[in-house]
């Protein structure tokens, strides 16, 4: 039974060789110059400007919320559009009243400005 995984174990330990491999290579083999530019903190291709504690508004985390949320509703319908061929029409109307409901949820969210940034 463990010589059918074999082929496996080897193809990862090649990996995390290969991987070592380079990094150390990296290491040894790279430029090191430090300039004052590398140095400098950066962040989102912005310059930071002021104390690194600051408040940040709450529509900022909702608009991370409803993101991860719609994103999560569009990989249930991965499966559904895999097999869409065999479940035919018995499968078509449970989708289309998810997809309406998601709809509606992204219309409820416009509506009272979720998606805004001002």
């Amino acid at each position: 039974m463990i010589e059918s995984y074999l082929p496996i174990f080897i193809q990862i330990g090649i990996a995390i060789l290969l991987g070592l491999l380079l990094s150390g290579l990296g290491i040894f083999i790279g430029v090191k110059r430090r300039t004052k530019q590398k140095l400098t903190s950066y962040e989102s291709g912005l310059e930071p400007v002021g104390a690194a504690k600051h408040r940040v508004s709450v529509k900022y985390y909702l608009v991370a919320m409803l993101f991860i949320i719609f994103d999560i509703e569009v990989i249930f319908m991965y499966p559904w559009a895999v097999s869409f061929r065999e479940l035919g029409v018995s499968g078509l109307i449970p989708m289309l009243t998810f997809g309406l409901l998601l709809l509606a949820g992204y219309y409820y969210i416009l509506r009272k400005g979720g998606l805004e940034w001002d």
